[in-house]
């Protein structure tokens, strides 16, 4: 804290370091094809093989990153316990909800938009954005406000994502779509409040004997994932 240019410096209550356990767990596949047809393709099937595995492990990460229980894959953030964000404690996702079953309120609806932002603190809100569903996102994309101009604004660069109220907007189609009592928003700085334990990248082991006349792809890949900070993510609760 603060103190006198020439008072005594005793020593200060340092952070407290817990063990995070976010295990490694392993995706696999095992594509073949034949020899003869890895000879006369007329494209690197080798590598084709690989981007499409790769592609699908990845769309596999993106599902238990938002919803896997942490048995045999990484934990999403939508699996832990949560407690209304007025009563938040540690250990526990904040939630903030519509007010309405299933539906945003149906007067004024993007107010809740507001609390749901402003339910996260200064220090995580300037890196944070949202996660919804891309039929959560049409829902949204129709709002507007008194004036009637758009809330959601399109990307002004190629390589720049689309904002609502200010903030970037990701699309997960593991997010739940709008439903009752579902957890269909999430807001919150994902980099600071979700790990994500990248143990190996993609692993190919090329086998030609076990499946004659097929030749094998064993591919591997250990991941493991789960909420780090429990402050840095809010979730909006249609109810």
């Amino acid at each position: 804290g603060w103190i006198g240019e020439a008072a005594p410096r005793p020593a200060t209550d340092g952070p407290v370091l817990s063990e995070l356990n976010f295990p490694a767990m392993e995706l696999y596949a095992m594509p073949a094809a034949t020899q003869t047809l890895l000879d006369d393709a007329v494209v690197d099937l080798d590598a084709w093989l690989a981007d499409e595995v790769e592609t699908a492990f990845s769309e596999q990460e993106g599902v238990a990153f938002v919803t896997g229980n942490g048995v045999s894959r990484p934990r999403g953030f939508l699996s832990y316990d949560t407690v209304a964000n007025d009563a938040w404690v540690p250990g526990k996702v904040g939630i903030v909800g519509t007010g309405a079953a299933g539906a945003f309120p149906a007067a004024n609806p993007a107010d809740v938009l507001f609390d749901l932002v402003y339910g996260l603190k200064a220090g995580y809100r300037q890196n944070a954005g949202f996660v919804m569903s891309r039929r959560t996102q049409s829902a949204i994309r129709k709002f507007k406000d008194a004036d009637g101009n758009y809330l959601w604004l399109p990307p002004t660069a190629a390589d720049r994502a689309a904002t609502l109220l200010g903030f970037p907007v990701t699309e997960a189609e593991a997010m739940p779509d709008i439903g009752p009592a579902s957890l269909a928003v999430a807001f919150g700085d994902f980099r600071r409040g979700y790990l994500v334990v990248d143990r190996t990248g993609l692993r190919v082991l090329r086998d030609p004997y076990s499946a004659k006349p097929y030749v094998l792809f064993y591919t591997t890949k250990r991941v493991g994932g789960g909420v780090q900070d429990f402050a840095a993510i809010k979730l909006l609760k249609f109810a």
